[in-house]
């Protein structure tokens, strides 16, 4: 006769796991969700996207869940969380009518074209007191977690510098992303947030003095950025600490190789540096430097990808509720806005 299973295990059992939905399966949306199921928290119950050939798709990673055609379909369906990967556009509102109707919500980036979208979403997650989170995934490498203990430590002195970059070789595929109406920006709102998150992150949210910045559009300066994007950007954010913040990202920049990726933080007492290895998309290594000297902090595989995604699954999981952190989405977007001129 098998053990009886205790009180404890009882309890775990017989508590629900929670429904997620998800609105927008292309790529990177089913990339998410495979990780999300994968972390075992959770259970899928819904997937919508405009295209059935993507749902179908997404459909072989959560066989029990419905296909249905919108959010508000999703929403009806009872869930707990939503995760969202549609264009841009369409980020704020959506996220703000799934906090309005009780779920939480997992978010691609950016979470809004400008800080009011961001923040308008923010305070619908406090309101709600549901758990918002968006896709800031280069957090969740393996160095630049290692990166943020040791800069949080006090051990590199005084942070002074950062330097940041992402070239990708490549641009977007999807006519939206060079829309600004529907994008909200070129590279610095596809690149350009994952640098400014990082930076201010990493040194634990400073307040942010002053933001300057250039953009560019098939080598000439942009003019007018209601009816293009920008292709280059260069900006200078400079930091209640004293520290400045150098920051360079593009797309289809002449850089012989597929992406050049890299944040590096300089202190009176040595530095960190997270940096891409061969051009690699995926691939990443961290190191210490005093002087002349360097050590290596962290190697290649690094399965990273759906880490955030993953996190906020079992978060939700957990029965974690509004996070104040949010607030530091808002200002992400409040420097992204000063870089565009808003």
């Amino acid at each position: 006769m098998a053990p009886q299973a205790s009180l404890k295990e009882q309890s775990e059992t017989s508590l629900a796991r929670p429904c997620i939905g998800f609105l927008g399966v292309g790529w990177i949306g089913r990339h998410r969700m495979q990780a999300i199921l994968g972390a075992g928290a959770v259970d899928a119950v819904a997937i919508a996207d405009a295209s059935p050939e993507m749902a179908s798709e997404a459909a072989k990673l959560g066989p029990d869940a419905k296909l249905v055609s919108t959010l508000d379909e999703i929403l009806d369906h009872g869930v707990d969380g939503v995760v969202i990967a549609t264009p841009s556009a369409m980020h704020a509102e959506q996220s703000i009518r799934a906090l309005e109707r009780g779920v939480a919500v997992f978010c691609q980036k950016p979470l809004g074209r400008t800080v009011s979208e961001v923040q308008a979403v923010v305070e619908a997650a406090r309101k709600a007191d549901r758990l918002l989170c968006v896709d800031l995934s280069y957090r969740f490498t393996e160095g630049m977690r290692r990166i943020r203990e040791i800069i949080a430590s006090g051990e590199l002195g005084h942070i002074y510098a950062v330097d940041l970059v992402f070239h990708n070789a490549y641009g977007p595929d999807k006519p939206w992303f060079y829309d600004p109406a529907l994008s909200g920006g070129g590279c610095v709102m596809d690149l350009g947030v994952h640098l400014v998150d990082l930076a201010l992150w990493g040194l634990n949210n400073p307040g942010v003095a002053s933001v300057t910045g250039k953009l560019f559009t098939g080598g000439a300066p942009l003019k007018d950025t209601a009816t293009q994007v920008e292709d280059y950007a260069v900006a200078t954010v400079e930091l209640e600490t004293g520290a400045v913040v150098q920051l360079a990202c593009s797309w289809r920049l002449q850089a012989g190789r597929e992406a050049v990726i890299s944040a590096t933080f300089y202190g009176t007492q040595g530095g960190v540096s997270l940096r891409n290895v061969n051009g690699s998309f995926y691939d990443f290594t961290a190191e210490r430097y005093w002087g002349t000297s360097s050590e290596t902090l962290t190697t290649p595989p690094d399965e990273w990808g759906g880490r955030a995604a993953a996190d906020w699954a079992s978060r939700l999981a957990a029965g974690e509720r509004f996070d104040p952190a949010a607030d530091h989405l808002v200002d992400v977007a409040r420097v992204l806005d000063r870089i565009y001129r808003r």
